[in-house]
């Protein structure tokens, strides 16, 4: 009898407790592509004059900077292969010091793009359960994994940049990969679909040749002090619902 009540409390206790879900914000709806972006630089898909520009303006790192000094926005399309990328940067001073891309790979004038495949948000510091994907000059892409240690992704992410003066802009096919991704593995992209929901944000590693970067820029609102989050806890990153 006394077993049968500590069961019974026990399972009463995890009944009670709330499954902790991850809060949609930022929501965005991101419209199919009727023609899948090129990735020439160029821009001239109708995709592109269909999405409307969103901003990259949130200081997650470093003092305040000029409007000279750097500004951001982007666009998003997708189809069922890839969520499509474009991404305008205003920078008075591209910077790449680090070589090898696995060396501070931070440090450097990249593009940071955050998928969480199935919007569950949680930790990913060190996991796939989220992926913070640092897009170099280039073309690199450098992420985490699970043994802490950064490793080349660059069959995730496939980019194009075209420079004139002191604007950038980066065209970005972006495979979505789920939680259960291991490297070498046969894991493959998810297919996309109108009513999916995907985490995400974008930011920018902004150096004007410092050894380390000055800004670190992002494009959602994050609570409290410490900013630079979005690379430990998906919690914080937006929400894309794919619609047709």
């Amino acid at each position: 009898m006394k077993y049968a009540i500590i069961l019974c409390f026990i399972t009463s206790l995890f009944a009670c407790q709330e499954v902790k879900r991850k809060e949609d914000h930022y929501v965005i709806e991101v419209k199919k592509a009727v023609v899948s972006p090129s990735l020439d630089g160029k821009v001239t898909e109708s995709c592109w004059n269909l999405s409307p520009w969103y901003s990259i303006d949130q200081n997650w790192l470093g003092a305040a900077y000029t409007h000279e000094d750097f500004s951001g926005r982007y666009k998003l399309s997708w189809d069922e292969d890839a969520l499509y990328l474009l991404v305008e940067i205003q920078d008075d001073s591209l910077y790449d010091w680090h070589e090898d891309p696995l060396v501070r790979w931070w440090d450097d004038d990249c593009v940071e793009v955050f998928i969480d495949e199935d919007n569950s948000g949680g930790l990913h510091q060190f996991s796939h359960n989220a992926f913070g994907y640092h897009v170099a000059l280039d073309g690199h892409v450098v992420d985490l994994g699970p043994d802490h240690q950064p490793g080349l992704y660059d069959d995730h992410i496939r980019s194009a940049r075209r420079t004139e003066g002191t604007t950038s802009l980066w065209e970005m096919a972006v495979r979505v990969y789920p939680d259960t991704y291991q490297a070498g593995s046969n894991v493959q992209p998810v297919r996309l679909h109108a009513g999916k929901k995907i985490g995400f944000a974008v930011a920018y590693c902004d150096n004007d040749g410092s050894q380390e970067r000055e800004n670190f820029i992002g494009s959602v609102f994050i609570l409290g002090t410490d900013k630079n989050q979005a690379w430990i806890d998906a919690d914080i990153l937006g929400t894309l619902s794919l619609v047709e």
